[in-house]
């Protein structure tokens, strides 16, 4: 007896959505064009937003910058909600046992009084700094155009909650979960004359109204001097001064910040990359923000590092803009 196997292959009708064809052509598509493309509707709605009656839900006119296409933006992760899941799954895992590993062996101990004073001093009350993150990314995701622009605001956001979580966590490491070096970091925000600057900065972006003049301020320029500040500058100064293991603590944040930079010279370099009127708004926007920026955190700087600290972060954030084609 013989078993004749035969095999037979079955052809789509369709390859993908009548929406994804027109932009990308009737082939099959990927799940992050699936996910993302002209998924916003921008027609018939059935009202106006009754807090903002001269408006549509979905409105381009929320933001000076004006672009022919609100999807012509990249994300080069290709982040939807699955990938972005699965990406920041794999980090917090790492992060997991990086924070079981120290608090294990219970290296804070090995901590001098002096550097768990820097910690709290100047790197706890970042959990401030990062809620505001967050409230301006979600801003950005309510109010922005474009589902390729929208989401990955969003995951912003929600990745910046993640980091303040993280940073409380080390607090309470530190005062052996009595958070009470965290009520210390908050007096120090609400009080201290080196933080007044930055907490400034961060009720202005809160009640600035153009939702892509915030993002740039705090995803470009707040976030690039902070971050080199003090998860670049301050690291190595801690490391140099036998204070090396912070660095478990905050390696979510270095790996973080590495990822979310090609977001976002991706957004930049194609915003002002659409038009010569565009290219002028973003160089104002961010010239006023570099600004803003550096006298809030010139105090802060020159009490946790030196009085060329700030000079150097500048000098990364200028490097940045350059990349993307701006300033040149």
């Amino acid at each position: 007896m013989s078993i004749e196997i035969k095999t037979a292959t079955l052809e789509p009708i369709r390859n993908t959505f009548a929406h994804i064809e027109r932009r990308f052509g009737d082939k099959p598509a990927t799940r992050y064009q699936e996910a993302t493309y002209d998924v916003a509707s921008e027609t018939n709605f059935h009202y106006r937003p009754l807090w903002q009656p001269d408006k549509l839900l979905q409105d381009a006119s929320r933001t000076r910058l004006v672009m022919a296409d609100w999807y012509a933006f990249r994300d080069p992760r290709q982040f939807y909600y699955g990938t972005y899941v699965q990406s920041r799954a794999k980090m917090q895992e790492a992060a997991e046992s990086s924070y079981a590993f120290f608090e294990k062996r219970d290296l804070a101990r090995l901590l001098s009084d002096d550097h768990q004073t820097q910690l709290i001093r100047y790197l706890l009350p970042l959990r401030h700094v990062e809620q505001t993150a967050n409230l301006n990314n979600v801003y950005g995701t309510g109010q922005g155009m474009g589902t390729a622009l929208t989401q990955a605001l969003l995951y912003n956001g929600m990745d910046r909650l993640g980091i303040a979580q993280y940073l409380s966590r080390i607090g309470l490491i530190l005062d052996g979960n009595s958070a009470e070096s965290l009520a210390q970091a908050k007096q120090l925000w609400m009080d201290a004359d080196i933080w007044q600057g930055m907490r400034a900065l961060c009720e202005e972006m809160l009640v600035t109204d153009d939702w892509f003049e915030v993002m740039l301020a705090q995803n470009m320029v707040v976030d690039t001097l902070v971050y080199d500040l003090v998860y670049s500058q301050l690291d190595a100064q801690l490391a140099d001064n036998g204070a090396q293991d912070v660095a478990m603590l905050t390696e979510f944040m270095q790996d973080w910040w590495k990822d979310n930079q090609r977001w976002g010279d991706a957004v930049l370099k194609i915003a002002a990359a659409e038009s010569a009127d565009n290219k002028a708004l973003i160089e104002q926007w961010l010239t006023s923000w570099r600004g803003k920026a550096a006298e809030a955190l010139a105090p802060l700087a020159t009490e946790m590092l030196d009085a060329q600290a700030l000079d150097r972060a500048l000098a990364v954030l200028d490097k940045r803009l350059n990349k993307a084609g701006l300033f040149r």
